[in-house]
């Protein structure tokens, strides 16, 4: 029986809305925590999350049972909401 080993590293770049810098120093840290952790439920091992007050990049291996536009689609919606609560 073949089996197959699928090694796919995404480097995903999130802007806010126009650019704006919303993601002020005090919070960055508790974003990124966020967002690695949610991508982690999904069984996508996070590399590293960095970015500047407008975007953030992330590396992360995307789970070969997830399609990339599903995993994207629930970091973007999941994380846009914790930076207004937060």
């Amino acid at each position: 029986m073949p089996h197959s080993f699928n090694k796919i590293w995404i480097h995903a770049i999130g802007a806010t809305i126009e650019r704006t810098p919303l993601i002020h120093q005090n919070i960055e840290q508790k974003v990124y925590q966020f967002i690695s952790e949610h991508l982690r439920e999904q069984g996508c091992p996070v590399r590293i999350i960095n970015g500047m007050p407008d975007h953030i990049h992330c590396l992360f291996l995307l789970n070969p049972q997830k399609s990339i536009t599903d995993v994207i689609k629930q970091i973007k919606g999941s994380s846009s909401q914790s930076i207004k609560i937060i």
